[in-house]
């Protein structure tokens, strides 16, 4: 069977979404967190009314049109303008080339080929068909559109391949963070090649660092923090502890993290009980309950969980930043949850 039927159905639902939800930008930056089972895929959207979706989500279809689903029918959006792929790992670069079947991809985004390639996403992937390729290094930014009037965005890498950006000047040593330091076996995978961002809206900041592994992480903020205070933190490596240093949440002090887990994957116990001990947080949020034993103990409450039985609806959890960016909702919308929070330099 072709994809042909099922594409024009998908591209036709779009257009009709598109038609309806489309409009003139209220200023808002919104982000969303699909649910891809325990894989990785969010969607930005920016206040310029531009999309950017941070990993695709798992091989096959399930994921691709659930991520059609969110970009057309919730978002209002009939492209994608920018594509990043954090790493080479299924579970995040695997929707993509059914993806750009199904709708446009303006630009692709990732680690390229490069010497030592410890994990290989075949030549499907490297064929995939995008108006244009790039590879990103650290201290790049997207040429995002900027309002005419309003606050400015940008998303910058900050590292990958294990490489990363330079602190600032005048960046002071984080010798008290740092004192606490500890190192965990190497990872040989490509997880510690993940792409790392940062967010920027005005005075908001959203960190999202795909599966980078935890002595990877120890380089962001030791000896000094490359990246500084936070307001949302994506939880890395969808809550594993081979990922998620205590240091960088010590460092960061994010007041909200958001989880892409799954029902037995991710949301181990020492990452969430280190979340929830993080005197920085106020709102802690999962894609899925953890099913598994220890979910027991390692769950926020369900109203901010976005799906709570294994046979699921893929629900999505969304959060919408004001045009001054002076706060930000986070909602459930299959809960009817939402709950405002001051971005942490609004002045």
């Amino acid at each position: 069977m072709t994809l042909l039927p099922r594409t024009l159905a998908v591209l036709l639902s779009l257009a009709l979404s598109a038609a309806c939800f489309a409009g003139p930008k209220d200023g808002r930056l919104d982000i969303y967190w699909i649910d891809v089972e325990g894989g990785a895929a969010t969607l930005i959207v920016t206040p310029a009314g531009e999309t950017v979706l941070i990993d695709t989500g798992n091989i096959g279809r399930r994921d691709p049109d659930r991520i059609l689903k969110t970009l057309g029918e919730v978002a209002g959006m009939k492209q994608l303008d920018h594509v990043i792929v954090t790493h080479y790992h299924s579970d995040h670069f695997g929707g993509t080339t059914t993806l750009a079947e199904l709708v446009p991809i303006l630009n692709l985004w990732d680690n390229g080929k490069f010497e030592g390639m410890p994990d290989d996403p075949g030549k499907a992937y490297f064929d995939v068909k995008v108006k244009k390729k790039h590879v990103l290094a650290p201290g790049m930014k997207l040429p995002l559109i900027q309002q005419q009037t309003g606050e400015a965005i940008t998303l910058k890498c900050i590292g990958t391949r294990k490489t990363f950006i330079d602190p600032a000047a005048g960046t002071p040593e984080n010798k008290e963070v740092c004192a606490a330091a500890k190192e965990k076996e190497r990872d040989g995978s490509d997880n510690a090649n993940s792409v790392v961002t940062v967010l920027d809206f005005g005075p908001f900041r959203f960190y999202d660092a795909g599966d980078l592994t935890w002595n990877q992480e120890t380089r962001l903020v030791c000896p000094k923090n490359l990246i500084g205070k936070v307001d949302v933190y994506q939880v890395t490596h969808h809550g594993l502890d081979s990922s998620n240093n205590p240091l960088v949440l010590r460092s960061l002090e994010p007041r909200v993290a958001i989880m892409n887990n799954g029902t037995t994957k991710g949301c181990l116990p020492e990452v969430f009980a280190n979340l929830k001990e993080t005197k920085s947080m106020e709102g802690l949020y999962q894609v899925h309950k953890n099913l598994r034993p220890d979910g027991a103990t390692s769950n926020v409450p369900d109203e901010y969980i976005a799906n709570k039985e294994e046979q699921c609806k893929a629900h999505y959890i969304k959060l919408s930043v004001a045009p001054d960016a002076k706060t930000y909702t986070v909602s459930i919308p299959a809960n009817k949850h939402e709950r405002t929070y001051n971005t942490k330099a609004a002045k």
